[in-house]
């Protein structure tokens, strides 16, 4: 199944309104009106011819009347061309110019108003309708000409037109629907649709196919009764004739019905489809055309504001992430989305907190302009956040220039310790090297801290408390005389299982507000790093005495 989805985006991406007829969604303003123009003569003579063919068909078959007489037939063979050159003359003209009329906008490559919008959605209704005046127009043409020259003929004649242009009509309608679908689409772009345009609903459409492809042949059916019972002469034969032919077309205009209909839901509930299969790959660039005017159209105005909201919720989402972790924002989310699920307080949990703090970064802002200073500040926090991250730990927070991560909170995290000395040791080693003009100190420390919202239901923050946090801050404050800058609690290298090598026992410290020592440790290359250290410290100190020099 998987397999076959980029070919159906292939294929929806080629006929995006359903069709490859009408040319892909980007083609240009004059490939546009050639299209259209083009599409909508052929499909509309056409249907004429068909609609002259069904009057044939009528008269001839299904009417009982009495044969045409010669002054008939040569009445026929003047009027009926006459009568059908000037109907194409006034069809295309008129046709030509409602269409134009609705197309104004677009040949100018404007913004649609919404007088734009209604005209070009109802250019089908308003062809249609031309379609009609012009057969009813026949109608009284013929019937006429009937009169005048073979009354008996005048009922037959009448019938015959009057449900042929009906037929027509009904044909013509669903045809300028389709051919109309690229402009359609391009008018409804400009403005959400939220409701149904007045007249050019399904239900409109539903009656067109039940009167073209049934309700026209079963009233030509009830007429031939009729008439037969009113005591028109017919025979035998002629019925069976009548119903053949009438069989004949509910069958072939019920097909042909059924397939226009079949492709004017399917169509745009297609692309619907084939849009949330995007969707659920990930793809929230997605939208679909809306190209139907109808409640198909409310569907597919539907689905693309759905993406737009889901678009913003993404934005959101990965927003509240950087802020607060995507830790914390996947956490909340699987804990309830709603402002009336998110509980404050926390959970007691074992886990452990690094600390990072600059030193004499107060100095350096007060020798340097911000924008040196936000530099500084940004490759700072870089660092530090690329190695939390590696090693699933969560930046819980940036207080001026220092740094708390926490690793096992609010995701379990098995090696918690050793994830943290890692990090403290890969930290050091990289902020020597990239952010040179500044010393940092680094502290860890392990144990019992509670996690959780603090704050007010109305405004609050993930955040840890507990001794491993003041710990950490602490053996920060001493880092930063240390050899190599890092100190960490001795509880967390016996946690960190095969990290614990890179690290070695230093004396015991008091921290402060605390009257018994704590254990500590330090990097095993501690007096490397220290070199490392002094090192970039010389370059950082000539580079800021010059710089103040300067």
């Amino acid at each position: 199944m998987t397999l076959l989805r980029p070919a159906r985006r292939a294929r929806t991406d080629r006929s995006p309104f359903g069709s490859r007829l009408l040319g892909p969604a980007d083609q240009g303003v004059r490939a546009l009106r050639v299209r259209v123009q083009l599409l909508l003569t052929a499909m509309l003579v056409t249907t004429n011819l068909v609609g002259a063919g069904v009057v044939f068909a009528i008269s001839t078959f299904v009417v009982p009347a009495a044969s045409p007489s010669r002054g008939t037939v040569l009445g026929l063979a003047i009027g009926v061309p006459v009568y059908v050159a000037a109907a194409v003359v006034v069809g295309t003209v008129s046709g030509t110019t409602t269409t134009l009329r609705a197309m104004r906008w677009a040949l100018r490559d404007d913004e649609p108003t919404p007088l734009d919008r209604r005209r070009t959605l109802q250019v089908p209704v308003r062809l249609t309708l031309l379609q009609v005046v012009l057969w009813l127009g026949a109608a009284v043409v013929f019937t006429s000409l009937a009169l005048t020259l073979q009354p008996e003929r005048a009922v037959s004649t009448a019938a015959a037109v009057v449900i042929s242009g009906l037929v027509v009509g009904a044909v013509a309608y669903l045809l300028a629907q389709f051919v109309m679908r690229p402009l359609s689409a391009r008018a409804l772009a400009g403005a959400p649709l939220t409701r149904r345009p007045r007249g050019v609903g399904i239900g409109v459409r539903m009656v067109v196919f039940w009167l073209a492809g049934t309700g026209l042949p079963t009233l030509g059916l009830a007429l031939a009764a009729i008439l037969a019972l009113a005591g028109v002469e017919t025979s035998t034969t002629k019925l069976a004739v009548t119903m053949l032919v009438l069989g004949v077309v509910v069958l072939v205009f019920g097909l042909l019905v059924t397939v226009l209909n079949a492709r004017s839901v399917v169509a745009p509930v297609l692309s619907v489809r084939d849009a949330l299969l995007d969707v659920e790959r990930g793809d929230l660039e997605r939208s679909v055309p809306v190209y139907d005017g109808t409640e198909l159209g409310l569907l597919q105005a539907g689905f693309n504001q759905m993406v737009d909201g889901l678009r913003e919720r993404e934005r959101l989402r990965d927003l509240f992430g950087r802020h607060v972790g995507r830790e914390v924002a996947r956490a909340a989310v699987d804990r309830g989305s709603g402002v009336d699920d998110v509980e404050l307080g926390g959970e007691t949990r074992t886990a452990t907190v690094l600390f990072v703090d600059l030193v004499g970064s107060t100095t350096y802002a007060v020798e340097h302009g911000p924008t040196e200073v936000v530099a500084v500040l940004n490759r700072f926090f870089g660092v530090v956040v690329d190695e939390v991250d590696q090693r699933q730990g969560l930046v819980n927070k940036f207080v001026g220039d220092a740094v708390l991560a926490v690793f096992g909170a609010p995701v379990d995290h098995d090696d918690h310790a050793a994830a943290a000395l890692a990090a403290a040791r890969a930290m050091a080693g990289r902020l020597a090297e990239e952010v040179p003009e500044l010393e940092a100190g680094i502290g860890v420390a392990t144990g019992e801290v509670v996690a959780g919202n603090v704050g007010h239901r109305s405004r609050f923050e993930y955040t840890v408390i507990g001794d491993a946090v003041n710990s950490a801050a602490r053996l920060t404050d001493l880092a930063k005389d240390q050899p190599g800058r890092v100190l960490v609690a001795r509880a967390s290298v016996d946690a960190a299982g095969a990290e614990a090598e890179h690290w070695q026992a230093a004396d015991d410290v008091v921290l402060r507000g605390r009257s018994e020592p704590t254990p500590v440790c330090v990097p095993s290359d501690a007096s490397d790093a220290s070199d490392a250290s002094d090192a970039s410290g010389a370059a950082g100190s000539s580079g800021l005495s010059g710089a103040s020099s300067g």
